[in-house]
């Protein structure tokens, strides 16, 4: 059995083009910083939190070196944001020739509408403007760019959208039409910050 997947590709040509999330910032108690010592064992946690009800498999079957080497590529960065030192979201960047990629961005379950998405994405994509600065011999970014799916939450392409990304070319192929592949059953159903049972 199939189904049909949309699947949008967004860019900014210009840092002018970055729309900084609107309203309150999320709780003092959300932090973002860099994951500057790249761990296969972390991101692959990361992928797989975030991405387990909406369907991201292509990464899986990644054996530890594959990891290991493609964190340990220049202009390669995860920014991963924090509340109250609990994992809640991250944004993989990735550089090549002056482009940088949004490779993957989005949150734990347990974490999304609370405003905390609009602002990592809009940290991260200042964050892909400047990544040349702190990769000295790569080129200076010109562009920034992303795809989401139909398979994604929602809200995704509005969020990038409200961020300055334009769509710049659409897509619809039929896919295996294949469960959720976790984290675990029943993941992201207790509300973040209460103990379980309550």
């Amino acid at each position: 059995m199939s189904i049909s997947v949309t699947t949008w590709y967004l860019e900014q040509t210009s840092r002018a083009d970055l729309s900084p999330a609107e309203g309150p910032t999320p709780d003092r108690d959300v932090r973002i910083l860099r994951s500057e010592v790249p761990s296969p064992e972390f991101s692959r946690f990361l992928y797989t939190a975030v991405g387990g009800d909406v369907t991201w498999t292509d990464r899986l079957a990644w054996p530890y070196a594959q990891w290991a080497a493609h964190l340990g590529r220049p202009g390669v960065e995860t920014w991963v944001a924090y509340e109250r030192g609990t994992p809640a979201g991250f944004i993989e960047l990735a550089a090549e020739s002056g482009s940088v990629e949004i490779a993957y961005f989005g949150l734990l379950p347990g974490f999304r509408g609370r405003r905390i998405g609009g602002h990592l994405l809009g940290y991260g994509t200042e964050r892909a403007w400047d990544l040349a600065e702190r990769w000295p011999g790569l080129p200076r970014t010109e562009r920034v760019w992303v795809h989401t799916c139909s398979k994604d939450g929602p809200h995704a392409k509005a969020n990038y959208e409200r961020r300055g990304f334009r769509v710049y070319d659409t897509t619809v192929a039929e896919e295996p039409d294949v469960a959720a592949p976790g984290p675990w059953p029943g993941a992201g159903a207790i509300t973040a910050g209460t103990p379980a049972g309550e």
